[in-house]
């Protein structure tokens, strides 16, 4: 009998045992190895910090041996600060506001290194346009047909005052806003469209000889006095600021609808969208960088980028006012798509001809412009 009760309570602490070690076994399975967890740091365009941070958990939780740094700069400012090595971290993946950013940063790179930059071609993530903003009233004064026009921009700006330009007199000086365009993509954009529409149709290098163009430039930065970095502090600014500091700016289409109901909030009455005609469209592209990154990390970007495109987390982006670059993504049945929100001025469709955004070359052109101008 007592060798019964002995061998019960031996096979009792085997099945103990055994169960444990399967519990061990599945443990090491689903959690990060201590030695193996790779860390991918991603420097991308404040535009996308807010829905980058909330698909940051999600993948993490789906892939538990990675590990993402998340860090936002203005798009330009991304490049120019790993050219020059100025981050007090390594970048495993650049995410500017626009790929011809990207193409500048290869070509620069590419003077004193001729091997590629990148581990693989750079991955398109989301789609926006540039797009104007103005408070209701002002807008209506400014663009009474309903249309964006640069030329009525220009005329306030010259003009100083908004009661020289039909407005009313309390209204006070006219303040157009824009992004730095040595620091951001979207500054760097405003620019490109603003010569073309100065000079009546394509534009080249040589466009920004132009005596007009220049004395454009020196308006513009005259008027936007310490520009904002990046695209979304510019509007969070705009925002905050209200009618009294800040009355027409140029903001990603993305921005604009995500920070709508902001302005309702913070203003009472929120901002009206228009559409610019001609316009661009920035593609925020992602690129897996070579230097000081190795291939098990490249690897781990890798699966990251392919998770952004994949439908469920492109439906996040377009409830943060992004366009897909996933077709199987609609903007109106996404749930709390933007669109479906009735946003004054905002279109699901908007009938205007869009151009590519400025290439390299011409973005160094612009930054040179602007750093001249006074």
């Amino acid at each position: 009998m007592k060798k019964k009760k002995k061998f019960k309570s031996k096979r009792k602490k085997q099945i103990f045992t055994s169960i444990a070690i399967i519990i061990a076994a599945l443990g090491l399975t689903y959690a990060p190895v201590p030695g193996l967890q790779q860390t991918v740091v991603i420097v991308s365009g404040t535009e996308l910090q807010e829905p980058l941070q909330q698909l940051e958990a999600k993948f993490e939780e789906e892939n538990p041996n990675i590990k993402l740094d998340l860090k936002f700069q203005g798009s330009q400012e991304m490049v120019n600060n790993y050219v020059d090595q100025k981050n007090d971290y390594k970048p495993s993946v650049l995410i500017p506001a626009n790929g011809e950013i990207l193409t500048e940063l290869r070509d620069r790179l590419r003077t004193t290194n001729n091997t590629d930059p990148f581990y693989n071609t750079p991955k398109p993530i989301a789609k926006t346009l540039l797009v104007a903003i103005a408070w209701p009233q002002r807008g209506k004064v400014l663009f009474p047909d309903g249309r964006f026009q640069w030329d009525k921009v220009e005329q306030a700006m010259q003009a100083g005052n908004w009661g020289k330009v039909g407005g009313v007199n309390d209204w006070g000086s006219f303040d157009f806003v824009t992004t730095d365009p040595t620091r951001s993509n979207s500054g760097q954009v405003t620019l490109n469209l603003w010569t073309q529409a100065k000079l009546g149709g394509n534009i080249n290098l040589n466009s920004f000889n132009n005596s007009s163009v220049q004395s454009l430039f020196g308006l513009v930065k005259k008027s936007v006095y310490q520009p904002p970095r990046s695209t979304d502090i510019l509007l969070q600014e705009f925002i905050s600021r209200g009618v009294n500091d800040a009355d027409v700016a140029t903001v990603y289409e993305s921005i604009a609808l995500y920070r709508w109901q902001q302005s309702t909030a913070n203003q009472g009455r929120p901002y009206q969208i228009y559409y610019l005609n001609p316009t661009s469209e920035s593609i925020a592209t992602a690129a897996i960088l070579r230097r000081d990154v190795d291939n098990s990390t490249a690897k781990a970007a890798r699966k990251f980028l392919d998770f952004l495109t994949q439908p469920a987390q492109q439906a996040v982006l377009v409830q943060y006012g992004f366009r897909p670059v996933n077709n199987a993504v609609d903007l109106k049945t996404v749930p709390n798509s933007p669109w479906n929100q009735n946003i004054p001025g905002a279109e699901v469709k908007p009938t205007v001809q869009t151009i590519p955004p400025p290439n390299s070359q011409a973005i160094r052109e612009i930054q040179r412009l602007w750093e001249r101008a006074n």
